[in-house]
Formats: structure tokens, C-alpha cells, sequence
């Protein structure tokens, strides 16, 4: 499984340095106070991370929160299982 978490972050590398190598033209990027000059390939890339990003944030605020929430309100409402006795209580052995 390791192996192929490692190829996959691999291949995404190696698509960012495409990317990057395939976009070089210069461009400015404007925000509203400021501007901030850099290649195409490395817009594209911050963007897409900061998609990414914001995306999980949005994901997370909305779907996991809540439903974490319900879950520990449901566990806290079920009481705990309970273990009966054993019928025989452990005897010690005689010695063979």
C-alpha cells in the first residue's frame, strides 16, 4: 500500500513539473492592493492547491463536523454493553 501512495504522489509530481515546464510565459497576477509577477505554470499550480485547499475546508465544515457531532451524540446515549459473569470462576488446577 505504500508503494502505491508513493507512485501516485509520484505521477502528481511529475504532472506539476509538466506543468511548470510547459507554462513559463510571464504574467501578473492582480489582487486588488497589489500585483504579483510569476510564470503561468506556477499560477496554475496555486491555484489548483489552493482549490484543493479550500475545497477540503468547505467538505469538512459542512459534512464531517456534523455528522462527527451526531455520532458522539448518538455513542452518549447507548448505554454500555454489559458482560455477564463468567458461570465458573477459574479453580486453580492440581498439579499433574
Amino acid at each position: 500500500m505504500n508503494v502505491l501512495r508513493l507512485l501516485v504522489a509520484l505521477v502528481f509530481l511529475a504532472l506539476g513539473l509538466v506543468i511548470g515546464v510547459l507554462n513559463t510565459d510571464p504574467i501578473t497576477v492582480d489582487f486588488l492592493f497589489t500585483e504579483f509577477p510569476t510564470s503561468s505554470g506556477a499560477a496554475i499550480i496555486v491555484s489548483l492547491l489552493a482549490g484543493v485547499i479550500i475545497g477540503g475546508l468547505i467538505v469538512l465544515a459542512t459534512l464531517v463536523l456534523p455528522l462527527y457531532g451526531k455520532l458522539r451524540k448518538a455513542n452518549k446515549s447507548v448505554p454500555p454493553p454489559v458482560v455477564p459473569p463468567s458461570p465458573h470462576p477459574t479453580a486453580t488446577r492440581p498439579d499433574l
